[in-house]
């Protein structure tokens, strides 16, 4: 009498992997933030981490970074490797981040926001 099927066995095997790839764990992963004259840069190391596994998602002022683990590309099943959610300040361009994957590290780039002032034109009271 078997009580596993074969069957069984072959669909569980991969999530299992991933248990214990995340037990024993695939990268530690690197993150700073450096300031730069016309932005700031975010840089994510994960040197054995593919690029796909990378997201990058800007809610409102909020950008959260983060790497997911999935035993092969069609699978549904998928373990967070790490995530990393930064409020952002005003004085960032939103609309101009860009990010780029080389060498084995995420880089999320963002723009300041232009610096210009204006002089407001007081108005005399009645």
């Amino acid at each position: 009498m078997k009580l596993i099927s074969r069957e069984f066995i072959r669909t569980i095997a991969p999530q299992l992997d991933l248990l214990n790839t995340i037990g024993g764990g695939v990268a530690q992963p690197k993150l700073h933030v450096n300031k730069r004259p016309k932005g700031v840069v975010l840089h994510v190391a994960m040197p054995s981490v593919p690029a796909e596994s990378f997201h990058v998602v800007l809610k409102d002022s909020q950008l959260t970074v983060y790497g997911e683990y999935k035993h092969g590309p069609e699978d549904q099943l998928a373990a967070p490797l790490f995530v990393q959610t930064l409020d952002l300040p005003r004085n960032l361009d939103l609309a101009s981040i860009n990010a780029s994957h080389e060498n084995g590290e995420l880089r999320v780039a963002i723009p300041f926001r232009d610096a210009t002032s204006r002089e407001i034109d007081i108005q005399p009271g009645s």
